[in-house]
């Protein structure tokens, strides 16, 4: 299964620009790139903060911009996104019985887990009893099937400095019902530091985060306050099957400075 991962787009109204960097051309850039080499994915996930400010004018600009994808999307809410205008923008994106955007997927590489972290007027992700209940029912009927979790704050601490107060706020509710459901959690996907990041837990699940197609962070993880800096746009290519899980990193707009030769056996 191909899954391509977009996060921390950040979009506002066209021509505002955020912390330096134009979204809304980034990306354009990024789903065109998508749409020209990727037209056989299979599924386009968002990991959240589609919006700076989560108003409907941003929201219209998504909608636009992703009708050009040919294949499935997943829309995710992050901590700079609203949920009454995203359900207003993208009502037939999935919800569960009490309004949250989560849902899964049941494909032959496994099951694909979409969590909702948002709480309006908190920075870090909130995912209480409310949530949980569902975390825990999709848990159990998985059976078998490797699962993988995409979500927007990182469920775990990531020992960034930045991020110390304004992770995820649930005592670590997520960790403990997905490490008692390991070893069928084969990864945690996610989004909110800007930066690439791939880890373990000492339980032995797998977790990484994407680029920020939008800014990003010059990468200090000792400082509490690091630097915003511009780039490509970014997105993830997920290969994933019943073997495992690949992600790379792809940026729009590379320029070329030669060709890799062929190497043949040993």
């Amino acid at each position: 299964m191909k899954i391509i991962q977009l996060t921390d787009t950040h979009l506002m109204p066209s021509g505002i620009v955020v912390n330096g960097v134009d979204p809304e051309r980034q990306l354009r850039a990024a789903v065109a790139d998508i749409v020209e080499k990727h037209s056989d994915a299979d599924l386009l996930v968002m990991t959240g903060d589609l919006c700076n400010h989560g108003d409907p004018e941003a929201y219209a600009i998504l909608k636009d911009i992703l009708a050009a994808v040919p294949f499935e999307i997943r829309l995710m809410l992050g901590n700079h996104d609203d949920r009454r205008n995203f359900v207003a923008a993208f009502p037939d994106q999935p919800r569960d019985d009490n309004g949250f955007i989560q849902s899964f997927i049941d494909t032959d590489a496994g099951r694909l887990m979409f969590l909702d972290s948002h709480e309006a007027g908190v920075i870090g992700g909130i995912y209480g009893d409310d949530r949980l209940e569902w975390l825990e029912r999709t848990l159990a009927t998985a059976g078998d099937l490797p699962v993988t979790v995409f979500i927007h704050h990182p469920p775990m601490d990531t020992r960034i400095a930045h991020f110390e107060h304004i992770g995820m706020h649930d005592d670590g509710a997520i960790m403990q019902r997905l490490h008692r459901h390991a070893p069928g959690v084969r990864h945690i996907v996610f989004g909110h530091i800007h930066i690439p990041l791939a880890g373990t837990t000492a339980e032995g699940i797998a977790y990484s985060a994407g680029q920020a197609c939008s800014h990003r962070f010059i990468t200090d993880v000792d400082s509490p306050t690091p630097l915003w800096t511009g780039g490509n746009p970014c997105y993830r290519i997920i290969d994933l099957d019943r073997t495992g899980l690949r992600a790379y990193g792809v940026e729009v707009g590379e320029a070329a400075t030669g060709r890799a030769p062929v190497c043949e056996g040993p």
